[in-house]
């Protein structure tokens, strides 16, 4: 990957020059199971890794740089209903993950309809492989 690129999902790629995200929310959840004991406490007994979420959300500015095209192209990532690599800026694989939602907002259009300004919000959640 190049250094101006941010992360790789798929075949989509969120660069500081095109569809930056400005925020990366990553949640981590632990299962651990509950067995009721009489007169104490129950005991609790660690099931292995939970659910794994990440949350990008950013802005584009489509007449800027990129197009108008971005987020759908974020769209026919998700539509392939596939697991998708991700990969971060510094060469660091982070497995599979699948796209959960997308949501789009836009803001001061051009003739045409056409927004000057896009803000996105991706959420992903692991695909959970066997190892």
């Amino acid at each position: 990957m190049t250094d101006h690129v941010m992360m790789a999902l798929g075949n989509y790629r969120f660069s500081v020059s095109t569809a930056a995200y400005q925020e990366f929310k990553r949640s981590t959840s632990y299962r651990w199971a509950e067995q009721a004991r009489a007169g104490r406490r129950p005991a609790l007994q660690y099931m292995g890794p939970g659910k794994e979420t990440l949350e990008l959300s950013g802005t584009i500015y489509p007449v800027y740089k990129g197009g108008i095209g971005q987020v759908d192209d974020m769209r026919t990532e998700a539509g392939k209903g596939k697991p998708l690599s991700l990969v971060d800026g510094r060469g660091m694989a982070w497995g599979k993950w699948c796209i959960e939602s997308i949501e789009e907002d836009q803001a001061f259009f051009l003739p045409g309809g056409i927004p000057k300004k896009q803000t996105f919000r991706l959420s992903l959640v692991a695909y959970g492989e066997d190892v």
